[in-house]
């Protein structure tokens, strides 16, 4: 086999490969001599066939299953000889002429074909003794634990009918249905919808509107969608719910004590709280960590600069570029409404490619070299965590589908790795603990904006959804 570089020009390599004919023939009698014993065709006792008729009935397809094991195995073998590791599958390129592939084929010439790939760059790692992040803290107070828990049991809070007025705090169970000019629109309908006045789940200004009703009233509830509403078709749009209302109950108690706890499927209230605490510093912890790994990763962008693999960009890119798109399409807005255009997000998300593909370049090299490794345990625990929310009937589907496909499994594997990389760079840089409020902790950087391309930015552009009601902490392990 003969083996020579045809290019060398920055990560891009292209190999020219020449398997002589006599190779290809050696090959081919080895394996028409290995089946000889086991092939059975009429007008021959076993293992007396000749190798020529052999040749003769089986040589082309035996040929071509030569040709298979010589791309597969000699590929990997020549890349691993030069001392390379090519960044994505290399591209074969064969001749496309027949009459000479039947001659390849026949055993009548040279085999040849073309490898081109880029290969991942050589990373020289840097002490990284000297970076320095901050680790902001939000030590969260018994203030806000007791608030959460609160919002926990309002869900147990029992409602009188009672008949005059609603007020605040009193819960109307209503119809209605909305239109603008005229028209009624998607999703503006319910029946029977229980609804708190002064919880705010609803826009501004509609349970404002329903204070003063009473049992049987029908009611026109004028209100304006916010400008930034997540659905854009009706962001702005002023919007006419006509409303009947159906009853008006005025709240219990509010009981906190093991009673209540037990109707949330707990023991006791102290569990409860001990729930609500767990998941308040869990959901705080998660930002302290978003952060600090950013600053991180900052660092090390700002560290190793080197050419990224042209492959690995543009398949990275193509991810980004696809969920942009779809996230735009879902929400109904364009380029224009983001504030810039196509050509500028093209741009921006080319950079952030170029930083996603380079750090983890970067994270590999120092987990490899650190022998970070991802356990079958957490590579379970991690399947069992993508299935969780999938329908019960197609959970066996998707075991299957990831047992059955490496590269799927890989890529369940690889942000696993990556957290391990960064906790193991967490020991080795300078972390200095700073206590911050909560709008410290939660308020975005400059460029930690959606869709920003520095940082850990998003693949998607910057979106404003409306205030929606959230679940409080706990009711999922309550219920």
């Amino acid at each position: 086999m003969q083996v020579t570089e045809t290019l060398n020009s920055g990560l891009k390599r292209e190999i020219k490969v020449t398997v002589p004919a006599s190779d290809m023939e050696a090959r081919l009698m080895k394996r028409l001599s290995d089946v000889k014993d086991k092939v059975r065709i009429n007008g021959f006792r076993p293992g007396k066939v000749p190798v020529q008729h052999l040749r003769k009935v089986y040589g082309k397809s035996f040929m071509a299953e030569v040709v298979n094991e010589i791309l597969t195995n000699s590929t990997r073998e020549i890349i691993t000889e030069r001392g390379e590791k090519a960044a994505m599958q290399p591209e074969v390129k064969m001749t496309e002429d027949e009459k000479e592939a039947e001659k390849i084929l026949a055993g009548g010439a040279d085999f040849e074909f073309e490898l081109t790939y880029e290969v991942i760059p050589a990373i020289e790692l840097k002490d990284t003794s000297d970076i320095k992040v901050t680790r902001k803290v939000y030590d969260v107070p018994e203030s806000e634990i007791d608030e959460q828990v609160k919002r926990v049991v309002e869900s147990t809070r029992s409602y009188e009918p009672k008949t005059g007025k609603a007020e605040d705090g009193d819960r109307v169970t209503i119809d209605f249905l909305g239109k603008i000019d005229g028209e009624a629109f998607a999703g503006g309908e319910a029946k029977d919808q229980p609804l708190v006045l002064g919880s705010k789940e609803f826009i501004p200004g509609f349970e404002d509107q329903l204070v003063g009703v009473k049992a049987g009233d029908e009611k026109a509830v004028t209100v304006t969608f916010p400008a930034d509403y997540s659905a854009a078709h009706l962001a702005g749009k002023e919007a006419v719910f006509e409303v009947t209302v159906k009853e008006v109950a005025k709240p219990g108690e509010l009981e906190l004590n093991d009673e209540t706890a037990k109707k949330l499927g707990l023991e006791s209230m102290e569990r409860l709280r001990e729930i609500v605490k767990g998941q308040i510093e869990s959901q705080y912890g998660q930002m302290t960590r978003q952060k600090v790994k950013r600053e991180l990763l900052d660092a090390l962008d700002a560290t190793y600069k080197f050419e990224a693999p042209s492959k690995l960009v543009d398949a990275e890119f193509n991810n980004i570029w696809n969920q942009v798109n779809r996230d735009l399409q879902s929400a109904g807005r364009t380029f224009a409404d983001e504030d810039t255009t196509e050509e500028e997000a093209r741009a921006e998300y080319t950079r952030l490619a170029e930083r996603r593909v380079r750090l983890g370049l970067v994270l590999a090299e120092i987990g490899e070299k650190a022998s970070v490794q991802v356990s079958d345990d957490e590579l379970q625990r991690a399947l069992f965590d993508s299935v969780r929310g999938a329908p019960p009937a197609q959970q066996q589907q998707i075991f299957d589908f990831y047992r059955n496909n490496p590269q799927a499994l890989a890529n369940l594997r690889a942000p696993i790795f990556e957290e391990k990389v960064v906790d193991h760079l967490l020991t080795t840089v300078q972390v200095t603990d700073q206590s911050v409020s909560k709008d410290e902790l939660m308020a975005e950087d400059a460029d930690e904006a959606p869709g920003k391309a520095s940082g850990e930015a998003k693949a998607e552009p910057k979106k404003k959804a409306a205030p929606k009601k959230k679940k409080a902490a706990a009711e999922d392990e309550a219920e």
